[in-house]
């Protein structure tokens, strides 16, 4: 083999090394965004209570990761890709907050369309009383969320729901872990006295 063929070969081995590792980070991240997608959305949901703005949120937050922190270590992905969330849902509040003013003269009110999906019979066999009482404590739950103050909202959220660490929640939200426990514990507390007989 001359010196050509092997520089050559060396080339093209590399090449193909490097082409697997892309590959393999490519998916790799394709497998976290779809693991990841459903928790996602039903933070987002919770958040902006839209359930159309949060798919857009979450795949606006997915697109950004994959842009800007692809090249990362997937033990980073996480708590950035919260943290790109985070950020998504404070800007949808802010310009809701621009456009309510804005829109303050026109009538806001529209009528909320019939949902088959939850109009269906379940299949675990619940009876109506206890899909009734089950249906009341997570729409308590969910509006009791909502009405927390923002960074409340999110350190539960992240903590509960996403299951991160403190030391994640704090990329993620982009403060000191203190600052998490402090917002983590008051929502708790807050939750606890608002509930009452549906906290677990």
């Amino acid at each position: 083999m001359t010196t050509g063929t092997a520089v050559f070969a060396v080339s093209c081995t590399g090449e193909r090394s490097t082409e697997a590792r892309v590959l393999q980070k490519e998916q790799q991240l394709d497998r976290f965004l779809a693991g990841v997608e459903r928790r996602a959305l039903r933070i987002a949901e919770i958040a902006v209570r839209d359930r159309d703005e949060a798919l857009d949120l979450v795949q606006d937050a997915m697109i950004k990761l994959v842009r800007s922190y692809a090249n990362k270590g997937a033990d980073e992905w996480t708590p950035l890709f919260y943290r790109i969330l985070q950020n998504g849902v404070r800007d949808w509040h802010r310009r809701q907050a621009v456009r309510n003013r804005v829109m303050v003269w026109f009538d806001g009110s529209k009528s909320d369309d019939y949902d088959v999906i939850a109009a269906a019979p379940d299949p675990a066999g619940r009876t109506p009383d206890e899909e009734l009482q089950n249906s009341e404590a997570m729409r308590d739950l969910e509006s009791a969320v909502h009405r927390l103050p923002a960074r409340q909202r999110e350190a539960y959220m992240l903590r509960t729901f996403e299951g991160l660490d403190v030391a994640g929640t704090a990329v993620a939200m982009g403060c000191s872990t203190g600052s998490v426990k402090t917002h983590y514990s008051r929502a708790v507390h807050t939750l606890r006295d608002r509930l009452g007989e549906h906290w677990t």
